[in-house]
C-alpha cells in the first residue's frame, strides 16, 4: 500500500524568481466549478498516513526570517495556498524565495528557501494581504528590523471579527506607534523599548507579533498571559537559533531579552497537530485502523482524551498516533478553550463526528463567534443539529446521506469530506479551494488510506 504523504521527488527543484508565479499556481487561480472534492462513503481505513509541517506555524516561521539578512532554510513546510501567498509577500518585499527538493544527506523532507536581502521594502500590500489572516504577523518583525511598517488589514476565513487591537497595544507598549487608515496599518518605531505586556486573552497572533518585535527591543520584555500554543514554543525556539533571548516559550508567561542582531538558520517545522486530529476524525467516522505519523500526543492530549470518551482507541507509536474505531462513537459534550484545551479549528471534526454518534452532545465555541456555518451543509447531509449563539446540539443519526455541499472556509471544506467518509452515497464538496489553503494533497493522503475520493 503507497504511504501517504511521502514525496516521492520531481523534476528538480521547482525556484520561483521575486515577481514571478507559474501559470498553474494556486494562489491566483480562481476557482472554478470544477473546484470540488468528491467522496464516496462507506470503507474503513487503513494504514500509515504521514502529517506534514504545521501551516500555523510555517507562515509565522516565515515571517520571522524578515528579522536578520541571509539565506534561511525551513524544513517540512507544507506546499499549500497560504505558504504561497505568504511566499509572495515576502518576495514583495524583496525576499528571493524557491523550493529545493529533499536533501538525502540531510533528512527527507523539501525544504523551502528564503534568502532576504539586506534592504527589504517594509510593506505588506493589500492585494496579497487581504487573502489570509496571518498576514499580520509580518508587522512586528519589521518594526524591529526597519523601524516602520505599512501592513494591510489582513482577510482570510470568515468567521466572525478577529480584531487586531492586541496586537496593536502590545507593540505600542514597546514604543510603536500606529495610524490605521484607507485599509492599511502604518507603524513607526525607531526605538523600541522593552516592557511588560498583559494580553487580554491568550491571543496566538499577538504573542508571535510582540515576540519578533521585542528580540530587537532594547532591554527585557514579559508578556503576561501569552499564549502556549506547541507552534508558540516553534517559533521561539527558531528565533533562539537565530540569536534571539527567549524563555518561558508554552508558558503563559515569556521573557525575551532584546539583542542587537539575528542571523539566519535552518529550522525545521512542528509537525500539523490540525492535520493529524483531521486524520484521527476520518477513522473515526469511517472506522478502520490507521497510524498518524509524525503526530504528537503531546500537542493533542485533549483531544484524544475526547475521541477516547467517544469510543475510539488511541495510543502513542513509534511513527507517532496509532488510531482505531471499529464501533458507533458515543455522544459527548466539550468547549473549545486557548490550548491546552480544545482548539478550535477541531471543532468542525467534533461536531462531524457527533451528527453519527449515539445520543446527544453539546459543543460550546468560546473563541470565536459566528463559526457554525458548516452546519447548514451538515444538515443538508441529514445530521440533526440545533445552534443557539454560540452552542451547537448535536443528536446524532444512524448514518449521513451523501449530498452537494459547500466549504466555507479550510477546517469545515475538511470537516465536510471526512463527513462524507462516513455517508452513504455521493457527497460532492465545493470551493474546494478553501481546503488547499491549509491541506497538501488531503485528497491522496485519505485515497492512500483506502477512501474513495477525488478531485474532480
Amino acid at each position: 500500500m503507497p504511504v501517504a504523504g511521502e514525496d516521492t521527488g520531481g523534476t528538480g527543484p521547482v525556484v520561483w524568481q521575486t515577481g514571478s508565479v507559474p501559470a498553474a499556481d494556486p494562489t491566483t487561480a480562481a476557482p472554478t466549478s470544477v473546484d470540488r472534492i468528491v467522496v464516496h462513503g462507506g470503507d474503513p481505513l487503513s494504514g500509515r498516513v504521514r502529517v506534514g509541517g504545521a501551516k500555523n506555524s510555517a507562515l509565522k516561521l516565515m515571517a520571522a526570517t524578515l528579522l536578520a539578512p541571509g539565506v534561511h532554510e525551513l524544513v517540512r513546510v507544507p506546499r499549500i495556498t497560504d505558504v504561497e501567498l505568504m511566499a509572495e509577500v515576502l518576495r514583495s518585499m524583496g525576499a528571493r524565495v524557491r523550493w529545493r527538493d529533499p536533501d538525502a544527506s540531510l533528512d527527507d523532507d523539501r525544504v523551502l528557501e528564503i534568502d532576504m536581502p539586506a534592504t527589504i521594502t517594509p510593506v505588506a500590500p493589500y492585494e496579497l494581504v487581504e487573502r489570509f489572516r496571518a498576514s499580520i504577523v509580518v508587522l512586528g518583525p519589521l518594526l524591529a528590523r526597519c523601524g516602520e511598517a505599512r501592513v494591510a488589514l489582513p482577510g482570510g476565513d470568515d468567521f466572525g471579527p478577529r480584531p487586531i487591537d492586541m496586537h496593536l497595544r502590545g507593540l505600542a507598549a514597546l514604543g510603536a506607534e500606529f495610524d490605521t487608515s484607507h485599509g492599511y496599518v502604518e507603524g513607526r518605531a525607531p526605538n523600541l523599548v522593552g516592557s511588560r505586556v498583559l494580553l487580554e486573552f491568550p491571543s496566538v497572533g499577538a504573542t508571535e507579533n510582540i515576540v519578533m518585535a521585542a528580540v530587537r527591543a532594547k532591554g527585557t520584555t514579559t508578556i503576561d498571559n501569552a499564549a502556549r500554543e506547541p507552534e508558540i514554543a516553534d517559533l521561539c525556539g527558531m528565533l533562539n537559533k537565530m540569536g534571539a533571548r527567549i524563555e518561558g516559550a508554552g508558558s503563559s508567561t515569556i521573557v525575551i531579552e532584546g539583542v542587537d542582531e539575528l542571523g539566519p538558520v535552518r529550522h525545521r517545522v512542528v509537525p500539523d497537530r490540525i492535520e493529524a486530529a483531521t486524520y484521527l476524525a476520518a477513522v473515526g467516522m469511517a472506522g478502520g485502523e490507521i497510524v498518524v505519523a509524525d503526530a504528537r500526543l503531546d500537542h493533542m492530549d485533549l483531544l484524544c482524551q475526547k475521541l477516547g470518551e467517544m469510543g475510539m482507541r488511541i495510543s502513542a507509536d513509534p511513527d507517532g498516533l496509532w488510531a482505531m474505531a471499529n464501533r458507533r462513537l458515543r455522544a459527548v459534550d466539550c468547549s473549545t478553550l486557548p490550548y491546552p484545551g480544545i482548539a478550535t479549528d477541531y471543532k468542525p471534526l467534533i461536531v462531524t463526528l457527533l451528527s453519527t454518534a449515539e445520543g446527544v452532545g453539546i459543543v460550546t465555541e468560546n473563541l470565536f463567534a459566528g463559526r457554525f456555518r458548516y452546519v447548514d451543509e451538515l444538515r443538508r447531509m441529514g445530521a440533526d443539529i440545533r445552534t443557539e449563539a454560540h452552542h451547537a446540539v448535536v443528536r446524532g443519526v444512524e448514518r449521513l446521506s451523501g449530498a452537494p455541499v459547500r466549504a466555507h472556509d479550510i477546517r469545515a471544506g475538511a470537516a465536510l469530506v471526512v463527513a462524507g467518509l462516513g455517508a452513504e452515497g455521493e457527497t460532492v464538496v465545493a470551493d474546494a479551494h478553501h481546503v488547499d489553503r491549509g491541506y497538501e494533497d488531503l485528497v491522496g493522503k485519505l485515497a492512500a488510506l483506502g477512501a474513495r475520493v477525488e478531485r474532480a
